[in-house]
């Protein structure tokens, strides 16, 4: 017999405080820039500088048996902020999931199973596809850019830092492949584990604790605005209405800060305007102060100028281009 949605969360909620009786230590918390999501779940955000590549956010889960990372971000300095929570925490990394292959959520894989060996990685088979076909691009690309003199010198070491990444290889992809959806015991905490194909990127995955009411999302959501460079934007808009459906009370996106349900159904419409928006005749500003006014307060003002430019990008190179290329990622 199937146990009622509202009895298992209770149950799931009682076996949490029964194996983590003490919280997470706010030093700890506190050491690495984190902020306290809900019991045993920390954010260890990622940034997005205006000169460089980002890093995606980090989520970093408590369970019976140890400590489960969600994405592990680009650069070595947002990787060594999760293993210097992990060590503030007295506890190891037992499970990393990546919520799809963009270097900047699984490029700290690498030093994460250095250090932790027998940590089991868990995503989709998209990433084996990536690295041989975009990502391959991606670094001839590089390599083009620095052997041409393309970019300033100050930029090279950038570029070779991320042709550096891509060279990892397998050592970022699963040993524990997500191959449907379902509910999954990691680190002796059960969660629900969503996969989608053809959204974002060819296989995202995506993490709903029923015992906090946390989504864990990936780049399904981002802020300040969502990043379409592999993405299939109608199919897009349906999962977001298929995540709305999920009883989480706090959604952790990809890029950004934590919004509750509210502010997740205020995403969405915006969402959705915005690719009416860009399907029709008016102006990329329009479009972008359309984004903004929807979005209200989950765009902070100090992010404006950024979101601005990133819409302008997308938009153009994007949603604005020949259907043949707008929906090449829309093939599951």
């Amino acid at each position: 017999m199937r146990m009622p949605f509202a009895t298992l969360t209770v149950a799931l909620a009682l076996a949490s405080c029964a194996t983590q009786d003490k919280p997470l230590p706010a030093p700890a918390i506190a050491s690495v820039g984190g902020v306290s999501v809900a019991r045993d779940t920390v954010l260890i955000p990622g940034v997005f500088p205006s000169d460089d590549e980002p890093d995606g956010n980090t989520i970093v889960l408590r369970g019976r048996d140890g400590l489960i990372v969600f994405d592990t971000g680009r650069h070595r300095a947002h990787t060594q902020r999760i293993l210097d929570f992990a060590k503030a925490t007295g506890q190891p990394i037992v499970a990393i999931v990546n919520s799809h292959w963009h270097l900047d959520h699984v490029s700290g894989n690498a030093m994460l199973r250095d250090a932790y060996p027998q940590a089991h990685v868990y995503a989709s088979h998209a990433i084996e596809a990536a690295m041989t076909g975009f990502l391959a691009d991606e670094r001839r690309q590089l390599q083009d850019a620095i052997a041409k003199h393309k970019v300033k010198d100050a930029q090279v070491p950038s570029l070779q830092e991320e042709i550096a990444r891509i060279d990892a290889g397998s050592r970022l992809f699963p040993d524990r492949p997500v191959e449907a959806s379902g509910m999954r015991t990691l680190a002796g905490r059960t969660l629900q584990v969503g996969l989608t194909h053809a959204v974002v990127t060819a296989g995202d995955v995506w993490l709903y604790d029923p015992a906090t009411k946390v989504l864990l999302s990936g780049d399904l959501v981002t802020l300040p605005a969502p990043l379409f460079d592999t993405a299939c934007a109608p199919r897009w808009s349906q999962q977001l209405a298929a995540l709305d459906a999920v009883p989480f009370d706090s959604l952790v996106p990809g890029h950004g800060a934590v919004m509750d349900h509210a502010g997740f159904a205020r995403y969405r419409s915006a969402f959705d305007r915005l690719l009416t928006c860009a399907a029709g005749k008016d102006t990329m500003k329009v479009c972008s102060d359309g984004w903004l006014h929807d979005t209200g307060d989950l765009v902070p003002a100090s992010d404006e100028k950024l979101a601005r430019r990133l819409l302008g990008y997308y938009i153009d190179q994007v949603l604005r281009v020949p259907a043949v290329k707008r929906e090449r990622y829309c093939t599951a």
